[in-house]
């Protein structure tokens, strides 16, 4: 449905009225608040994304002004609809479907204080104020979340202006040069420039950090509920002492495969980056979508045809992650699927193999959300983010293949060296993922030491236990546990990609029916099915390990 009638409607709504026939005193039915909660979370969609482009009119020419008030119109009858539901008499899905609604507008379809849509990411302030006292702003009854929020701004600001040598730089750009940059000494340089994105997150690594602060205001808010490292090796359908030995093994594996050897951290990326030192001058910045949307429409999923958006420059104040998020969502209509609006946003200053193969990954995710096919109450985010990440990397990880390389860029590089790319990247959120196991458990020691011993053990990288360089990644910030969907998610990504090979061969050179095969047995649930259920199904057994080890296997000629 076009935004200007989904304004118009929802503005035509009389406040009185119910949802359903305006002139009605009938309790509503599931479908009328289905379509209630469909319109809201339209509107919800295309406000953040307005706000995420900074612009004052949705793509579709609606203003800002206008999407605000019409959602501020329609929440509070979705949220009076949902309360009047006569639940006697339905049926499991109908029942499971009003649960979810009603989860999703308690949750993230919300007003501010104004009544102003509040939900969704924004643009980060341009110039937070990063001269506090961690201690005054965790002691107010909203402590970790005011906390989280201006470290998480100043993170961003950060981590957005980097200055090298006098040329403005951001986080990304600095480990493309890291890998690409042959002085040791310039290496360093970049690498210690980027000491004020960590300091912004862990300060002078003192027990008053802004982060060890968080580490305890965060331990006393979960008590013994699980928390969110529990919560995701959960959904994985293991502990997290399985999930942290599948971690310390595949880790374990890396490390044999390295010089046995310490190298400092500034040049462990150039040691895992010959993929892109030999490939990074084929990848200009103007060729990323362009090399992006070639190879995913010979995989049948055009990003085009998709109805797939990129904001992809970069801007003062924007959020400093890349991520990938609906501006509107594919509904049946009459026997036929509307087309859906996925928005990739991310900042690349310079081109090179690392941004593009990121931006694989992000639209890794808007191809999966376009494929989503079920009812309104269901489509969104599969119910596990470990899931959710790994499907992006289906076709993102046939990057470091040489047979891609040489079909997509022109040139490749030797299979061992490019592994070691791959897995340099891999093998770091995997240290990431057991950092925040370790860190947030009581009496674990000051998170310097922790990330120094993991990174000597497992990566080879000399200690520096006074420099705060694990703190370069947001999700550490205002996602907890978030890691840990990057590094079990490597396991499941490999054995997915290992089943759909064996099932339905190679696809480095493209294959116009990938798409709809992964569409069919992977992307179009949404909320529907649990996603451990959907990977079970595929693969025809539960998840493991080894496709993993066998592929790490290959750097040593071993498979």
């Amino acid at each position: 449905m076009g935004a200007g009638v989904l304004v118009a409607a929802a503005v035509a709504i009389p406040a009185c009225a119910g949802p359903g026939a305006a002139a009605r005193a009938a309790r509503p039915t599931v479908e009328s608040v289905e379509a209630l909660f469909d319109s809201a979370r339209y509107l919800s969609d295309q406000i953040d994304v307005t706000r995420a482009r900074v612009a004052r009119r949705s793509i579709h020419g609606v203003p800002l002004d206008s999407l605000v008030a019409a959602y501020a119109r329609v929440r509070p009858l979705l949220v009076a609809a949902l309360a009047g539901v006569d639940t006697v008499g339905l049926g499991e899905e109908d029942r499971t479907a009003l649960a979810r609604m009603d989860t999703v507008t308690r949750e993230s379809l919300l007003l501010d204080e104004g009544g102003a849509a509040a939900s969704g990411v924004g643009p980060t302030p341009a110039a937070p104020d990063c001269s506090y006292d961690p201690a005054v702003v965790a002691s107010g009854p909203d402590g970790l979340d005011s906390l989280t929020a201006r470290v998480m701004a100043c993170y961003g600001a950060a981590a957005g202006r980097i200055l090298v040598d006098g040329d403005t730089l951001d986080r990304l750009s600095i480990f493309s040069l890291l890998g690409s940059t042959p002085d040791r000494a310039r290496r360093k340089g970049l690498f210690r420039a980027l000491g004020p994105v960590w300091r912004s997150v862990d300060g002078d690594g003192g027990p008053g950090s802004p982060y060890r602060r968080m580490l305890a205001l965060r331990r006393a808010r979960w008590g013994d509920r699980p928390t969110p490292m529990q919560a995701i090796a959960s959904s994985f359908g293991i502990d997290e002492r399985a999930a942290e030995a599948w971690l310390v093994r595949a880790l374990e594996a890396w490390r044999r495969a390295l010089p046995d050897t310490l190298v400092e951290p500034w040049d462990y990326y150039f040691e895992t980056g010959a993929a892109g030192r030999v490939l990074g001058a084929r990848i200009p910045r103007d060729s990323l979508l362009v090399l992006v949307k070639r190879y995913y429409r010979a995989l049948g999923a055009d990003p085009d045809a998709l109805g797939v958006h990129y904001d992809v420059l970069p801007r003062p104040g924007k959020y400093p992650v890349a991520y990938t998020t609906f501006g509107a969502r594919p509904i049946s209509r009459d026997g036929r699927w509307t087309r859906a609006e996925p928005w990739v946003f991310a900042s690349y200053r310079l081109g090179g193999f690392a941004n593009l193969e990121e931006l694989l990954h992000e639209t890794g995710h808007a191809i999966a959300i376009a494929a989503i096919r079920t009812r309104p109450a269901f489509d969104g985010w599969p119910d596990s983010d470990l899931f959710t990440e790994a499907i992006a990397d289906l076709a993102a990880l046939e990057a470091y293949e040489p047979e891609w390389q040489a079909r997509w860029l022109g040139d490749s590089v030797p299979l061992a060296a490019s592994l070691r790319s791959k897995y340099g990247a891999i093998m770091l959120d995997m240290a990431w993922s057991l950092f925040e196991i370790r860190v947030h458990r009581s009496g674990a020691p000051p998170p310097n030491e922790v990330w120094s011993e993991i990174t000597r053990d497992y990566l080879g990288i000399r200690p520096h236990p006074k420099l705060s360089w694990w703190a370069m990644r947001g999700q550490l910030v205002d996602s907890p546990g978030y890691m840990l969907t990057y590094g079990l998610g490597a396991f499941l990504v490999a054995d997915l990609r290992t089943t759909i090979q064996r099932r339905y061969g190679g696809f480095a050179r493209g294959d116009t029916a990938w798409y709809g095969r992964m569409r069919e047995g992977l992307y179009r649930f949404g909320h529907s099915r649990p996603a451990a259920q959907v990977t079970r199904d595929f693969l025809g057994r539960e998840p493991g390990p080894d496709a993993l080890l066998r592929d790490l296997a290959r750097i040593g000629g071993g498979g």
